[in-house]
């Protein structure tokens, strides 16, 4: 097969979940090829060795259509026809509607169906052709069974088509040494205890519970710690560290080596989400050995499995409890870090590449 993945989203924001996820999938696609070839689509302005390292079976070809485009329907079909691809596989939800090959579309989370209040008007118009993207696809992957289930609910869409292939961390994700992990502390001017959270910072994330729970611990000597973009309503999160008084910092976006560094340090990974399509960060965390207590609603618990504490998103005292566990109880910390660690093996790029590439074959088959 000759495939073709659209890699366009990585150019106007590299570390975005979206990007991330077709980098880290098309590397481990080009380790499989077996007389395929992989075409990583990619915007014109980007060197593609900086996306991907080349290799054998696999060649770079630069697109002049920018992804949500008003034109993107128009425009795109034109370039991907002129690729000569047996397949198209789309990362970023919608596929080319008129197209001479099968395509495979990868559907990350329904938030913008959930929560349409997130969206400006241009997201809305591009993910409002969700419906029709559903249909059009040969195949579709969900990232977990809690998407394929979101899925099935909210949008017309055959069963059949669905196949639930999990990510995985980026190599960088992995256990530290105390060397590796001191500069980073030094940095931040992190000394004592901590709990870390990771993510854009916007309502569904559901933070304003995390700093109450952390808060009604009084003087635990720790710190809360959180690492992520602001976002949608950030105001409001920043307004509530203020009038609690906890010692809460926020990083803002933090690079993988350090928050590697960050995960490893942390007493305990805490992702109170009321909503996540995968919830990336929980397998970083897990893979860094760091105990994770997540909420237990959406895809949360799926990919945490045994490895960590689930709890409901609205139950403070839970949360509390757990965070106060987390601080206090060094066997619980040890026994939880191992749980992590074996929970993170069975999350891996290879065995999403394969999975995917057998949806690929179905696709083009029928």
């Amino acid at each position: 097969m000759r495939i073709g993945i659209d890699a366009r989203m990585a150019h106007y924001r590299r570390e975005g979940g979206i990007a991330q996820y077709t980098l880290r999938l098309a590397g481990a696609l080009a380790r499989q090829l077996d007389g395929d070839e992989l075409v990583v689509l990619h915007h014109r302005a980007d060197d593609p060795a900086s996306l991907v390292p080349p290799r054998p079976g696999m060649r770079a070809r630069p697109l002049f259509t920018p992804p949500h485009h008003r034109w993107e329907q128009w425009v795109l079909p034109v370039e991907v026809a002129a690729a000569r691809l047996d397949l198209l596989h789309c990362p970023d939800f919608i596929p080319p509607f008129h197209r001479a090959c099968p395509a495979v579309i990868t559907v990350h989370d329904l938030a913008f169906r959930i929560y349409p209040e997130l969206l400006t008007a241009e997201s809305a118009r591009y993910y409002g052709q969700i419906d029709r993207a559903v249909r059009s696809a040969e195949q579709i992957i969900a990232v977990s069974e809690a998407t394929r289930a979101d899925m099935l609910e909210l949008l017309a869409v055959d069963a059949a088509k669905i196949t639930v292939i999990h990510e995985a961390a980026d190599p960088a994700y992995r256990s530290l040494d105390e060397a590796a992990i001191a500069p980073v502390l030094a940095k931040h001017s992190l000394s004592g205890p901590f709990i870390l959270a990771v993510g854009t910072i916007e309502p569904r994330k559901n933070l304003p519970l995390l700093l109450r729970a952390f808060a009604a611990l009084g003087d635990a000597g720790a710190t809360l710690v959180i690492a992520g973009r602001r976002g949608w309503l950030a105001d409001d999160v920043f307004a509530l560290a203020d009038t609690l008084g906890a010692c809460v910092r926020f990083l803002g976006p933090v690079p993988a080596d350090e928050l590697a560094a960050l995960y490893n340090a942390a007493h305990a990974f805490a992702m109170p989400s009321r909503y996540e399509g995968f919830g990336l960060p929980v397998v970083e965390a897990m893979a860094c050995g760091a105990p994770v207590i997540v909420s237990n609603i959406s895809s949360l618990p799926e990919i945490a499995g045994d490895a960590g504490l689930a709890l409901p998103p609205d139950d403070e005292p839970a949360w509390r409890d757990a965070l106060r566990r987390a601080l206090d109880d060094a066997d619980w910390h040890v026994s939880m870090r191992a749980r992590s660690l074996a929970r993170a093996a069975v999350f891996s790029w290879d065995r999403a590449a394969s999975e995917t590439l057998a949806v690929y074959r179905k696709a083009v088959t029928g």
